[in-house]
């Protein structure tokens, strides 16, 4: 490349000046479609069958979808895959045991009813006993944000 021209003008002055195709001629180079070859009926395929002629760039396309949708309904293809971990059902597991869910800070607040946290407030505002300047202690969650250091 001996001009200083930069690649992207050229590449343009190139395109520009390129020969423009006549749209009414055929092309030459393009290969013509030939007429579909002769298929079996989609309903007489098995899982055995060669369903490459269904592939071939004449068949319509609702003909191969019929046909792909034939060779999927095979077990063989229509179950999980075993070694990816998220396509299996996750559902079917046991519960929370209630007396571990009881010891989950975030079911106290989230997973519990209506009665159940007016009765533990009850409780806690009973049992917990008031500090010397007169207020009741409000550090339940135990990271230590409601303290002062001295």
């Amino acid at each position: 490349m001996s001009s200083k021209e930069p690649f992207v003008s050229r590449w343009s002055r190139l395109k520009r000046d390129g020969a423009k195709p006549d749209p009414a001629a055929p092309a030459k180079d393009l290969p013509q479609r030939s007429a579909a070859p002769a298929l079996p009926p989609v309903e007489s395929l098995t899982p055995d069958s060669d369903f490459a002629a269904f592939m071939a760039g004449g068949v319509q396309d609702s003909l191969k979808r019929a046909a792909l949708k034939k060779l999927f309904t095979d077990p063989h293809f229509n179950g999980p895959d075993l070694f990816e971990p998220f396509s299996g059902d996750w559902t079917g597991g046991e519960a929370i045991p209630q007396e571990m869910l009881a010891t989950l800070n975030q079911a106290r607040t989230v997973l519990r009813s209506g009665e159940e946290k007016k009765e533990e407030a009850q409780a806690g505002t009973r049992s917990q006993p008031e500090s010397p300047a007169g207020e009741a202690q409000s550090d339940t969650a135990g990271d230590g944000a409601g303290k002062q250091d001295a």
